[in-house]
């Protein structure tokens, strides 16, 4: 067999916990995967794995063998990506993270638009709310809001969209309209953990920045339930434009401070450092770029 493909193998299985597991996301049988595990490990002299009839694990030995095996296998990666690298057509399979809420909208959209100028490509698509670790979840591209703190990861800047504080006319007929930064201790403030730093909003005045440490009624680490929660009077949001514009120019919400400015949210396209970018990756990050700077960067 294959010694390459036994080593694929081998890392499908070890993510999996199982040989069925790993059978199943390769799409081959389970005897086969099995097939690929005991010639490794004939040909290595040593087990990979501790079996019972009930569970899997990998040995010392083994654990060793998976991250090297996930080095070889990304070099060989790279490689194949530098010869083929001049490909202008994306094709394969793109998998992909996001935000929950940015991708289920903005990064879903694009994403059928981009399928359909691009008929050899499919797209599998996992929005979670952090970016986790690309390489051992075998992304090749994830969705990141905010700041950056993984140097191991290469990021490009996709777009930026302003941030605005807002509540309800219910909500600030009831408890006031906060004139400075400083009036919303007094104030329900309803928080995106998804927005870093968590808990703090910063404000830029004419002496400087202004941090406010909040708290309200309600925290989320999604937007949606925390916009909601805002729509009904229970306090106020910092949010982006593009997840609250609309609720702003159908008068659900009002905007406050409108003197000080925030720092905006930086979208990102994070991916595995490659010196080589796939067609698939790199031509998305164009479409997807082109596509939020008309959509979100503009909306406010």
């Amino acid at each position: 067999m294959d010694k390459l493909t036994s080593m694929n193998v081998f890392v499908h299985v070890a993510k999996a916990g199982s040989f069925a597991g790993g059978a199943r996301d390769l799409d081959i049988s389970r005897a086969m995967a099995t097939k690929h595990i005991m010639q490794l490990e004939s040909y290595l002299g040593t087990r990979l794995f501790n079996r019972t009839t009930r569970s899997l694990s990998l040995t010392e030995v083994g654990s060793e063998y998976l991250e090297r095996c996930q080095q070889v296998l990304g070099d060989v990666e790279e490689m194949e990506a530098a010869v083929t690298h001049l490909q202008t057509e994306p094709r394969g399979v793109l998998k992909i993270s996001a935000p929950p809420v940015i991708g289920s909208t903005h990064i879903a959209r694009a994403l059928a638009e981009f399928l359909k100028l691009h008929p050899d490509l499919t797209v599998d698509m996992y929005l979670q709310g952090s970016t986790g670790d690309l390489v051992d979840e075998g992304m090749d591209l994830a969705i990141h809001l905010g700041g950056l703190e993984d140097t191991s990861m290469v990021a490009r800047k996709l777009a930026s969209s302003m941030l605005v504080v807002c509540g309800s006319p219910e909500y600030l007929a009831k408890h006031g309209v906060p004139k400075r930064p400083e009036d919303l201790a007094n104030h329900s403030c309803l928080v995106n953990w998804a927005i870093p730093p968590r808990n703090k909003w910063q404000f830029k005045g004419d002496d400087g920045y202004i941090v406010m440490n909040v708290s309200g009624r309600m925290q989320a680490n999604a937007a949606h339930p925390i916009r909601l929660a805002a729509i009904n009077d229970l306090g106020l949001v910092m949010l982006p434009t593009y997840i609250v514009g609309g609720d702003l120019e159908k008068g659900l919400l009002k905007r406050v401070l409108e003197n000080y400015k925030m720092p905006p949210l930086d979208i990102y396209a994070v991916y595995p450092h490659r010196k080589y970018l796939s067609a698939k990756v790199r031509v998305f990050m164009d479409f997807l770029q082109e596509w939020l700077e008309h959509r979100v960067s503009k909306q406010g």
